[in-house]
């Protein structure tokens, strides 16, 4: 484990000889040699201190980066797995940003920088979180405020961990089946900070722990008050928690927990839903997010540089993200204000782009970056939409159809330009299922979900007939549910330094 040792014990523990800059300063606090003792004295002296550590978790879910400018944290992940998909179209290949997710070459390329970023970044939180679980009980605590404030930054780090395998078994493990035991390889699990080489878990085994995270984490968050929509509450637990119901077909506790974890957060209204997602602390459906300040902003990293359409730069100008065409029509003529966030002649009038900016048909202005040289942007890592339709979905498998409509319903009427005169669904069985499914892409585009739909629900990857450029994706514009690539190799870092690790076949 000596290679792979390194890369975690980067970020082993968040120290700053100032801790209360933590929130407000860049990640030095990753950098510091766990290995001092004063230093790790210092992390656990205090209750502030220990939830330092957890702020700076928060701080790297959107600034943490790794070889390069596209990897930056879970914005980075976002992009990746919506590239893998079908509904995000890059027009032209421009400066190369993402290209080759896109051509699915990441996941076979064990070596490659994209295909350990992933493991990387997971595992990194994952590392601190575990250890503020073992040394977060016996931190000094003077006061209830600070018996609070452990309990607290424990309950999160849980949290943390329990949304860290959730991603890596998705992507370096093989779709899990529901009704099924579910015995093949997941990813290792470690719930200590060692680095003593371990086995993959079963994907059945990484489920379990997954659940018995969030568990804990909504024990300890239950009620709980949080600083900024970036930290977990239970409310964001049973978000996850529907998540996970979903991904393994417990359909019953997925409609559950969706609709307790939406209860605080009322649907946005259309003005709002086409102003340009960047306003999470104002928008009431935004149930977990981040936003950049002034002086953490990371000018070609942020989220914006790649996914808004009025930042000033390369891959801005030359390759706007686009919807797919196909899913576009799906719903252009349904008065749904979410197409009206895509422009199908890509002209984008209202923005008043430069003239450098290339036009391309169906270009997305869903995010909008703080300005033409401010690539800032607040980044949606959960939404009220998504447990709308969670709930929908999973009564609609449980043969509930009515009751699903009534939510679905609920949901497709915000959305609606003439909510007035909307009149709900008359679609039914399979048909009505698939409506769900369409909705979640349209509303959830860009936001990091598609590669894990298309894997849950074991279906192939199907570009054709769209809008895609076969320059751009090299032509693969198919991927059958059988295709190896679905899951991504382990890391060649991984597999030199565990001998234990068994890799996934190509």
């Amino acid at each position: 484990m000596k290679s792979i040792k390194k890369q975690y014990i980067r970020w082993a523990v968040a120290l700053s000889s100032t801790f209360t800059v933590l929130v407000s300063c860049k990640s030095d606090y990753l950098e510091t040699d766990p290995t001092t003792a004063a230093s790790e004295e210092a992390a656990y002296a205090s209750a502030s201190n220990l939830m330092a550590i957890v702020n700076g978790m928060h701080r790297d879910m959107y600034y943490k980066q790794n070889d390069n400018q596209g990897q930056n944290g879970q914005g980075g992940m976002m992009i990746m797995m919506d590239a893998l998909g079908e509904d995000l179209v890059f027009p032209s290949t421009s400066n190369g940003w993402y290209i080759s997710t896109i051509r699915w070459q990441d996941q076979v390329n064990d070596s490659g920088s994209n295909n350990f970023y992933p493991y990387q970044f997971y595992y990194a939180l994952i590392r601190n979180a575990n250890l503020v679980i073992a040394n977060g009980p016996s931190v000094p605590a003077n006061n209830a405020s600070d018996i609070n404030t452990i309990k607290l930054a424990i309950g999160e780090a849980y949290a943390f961990r329990a949304f860290c395998y959730y991603m890596l078994v998705q992507i370096y493990g093989k779709r899990y089946i529901p009704g099924t035991v579910n015995s093949q390889l997941g990813v290792p699990i470690r719930l200590l900070p060692s680095e003593a080489p371990i086995a993959r878990n079963t994907v059945e085994e990484v489920y379990t722990q997954i659940n018995s995270d969030l568990n804990e984490a909504a024990n300890r968050l239950a009620g709980s008050k949080r600083a900024t929509k970036s930290h977990f509450n239970d409310k964001v637990i049973l978000g996850l928690r529907a998540r996970v119901a979903l991904t393994q077909g417990n359909y019953q506790l997925a409609a559950t927990s969706a609709k307790e974890a939406r209860v605080d957060s009322p649907l946005m209204d259309n003005g709002t839903y086409t102003a340009g997602f960047n306003n999470l602390a104002g928008n009431n459906e935004w149930m977990w997010g981040a936003t950049i300040i002034a002086d953490q902003g990371d000018t070609f990293s942020n989220f914006g540089a790649y996914m808004s359409r009025n930042f000033n730069s390369t891959n801005i100008r030359q390759a706007p993200k686009a919807i797919n065409q196909k899913l576009f029509d799906m719903f252009k003529k349904n008065k749904d204000i979410r197409v009206a966030n895509f422009d199908s002649l890509g002209v984008h009038k209202d923005l008043s782009l430069p003239s450098n900016y290339l036009k391309y048909p169906y270009t997305s202005q869903k995010f909008l970056a703080a300005g033409l040289a401010d690539s800032r942007m607040d980044v949606p890592y959960m939404r009220a939409a998504e447990m709308y339709l969670i709930e929908a979905e999973a009564m609609a498998r449980l043969g509930k159809e009515p009751e699903s409509k009534i939510v679905f319903n609920e949901l497709d009427k915000n959305r609606n330009t003439s909510p007035t005169t909307y009149v709900g669904t008359t679609k039914t069985g399979t048909e009505y299922l698939n409506l769900i499914l369409n909705t979640r892409r349209l509303e959830l585009w860009g936001e990091g979900f598609r590669f894990f739909d298309l894997k849950r629900l074991n279906q192939g990857l199907d570009r054709t007939g769209a809008n895609h450029s076969s320059v751009v994706t090299d032509n693969v514009m198919t991927r059958p549910n059988t295709d190896p690539k679905w899951e991504y190799l382990i890391p060649r870092a991984e597999i030199n330094a565990n001998p234990l690790i068994v890799q996934n076949p190509l």
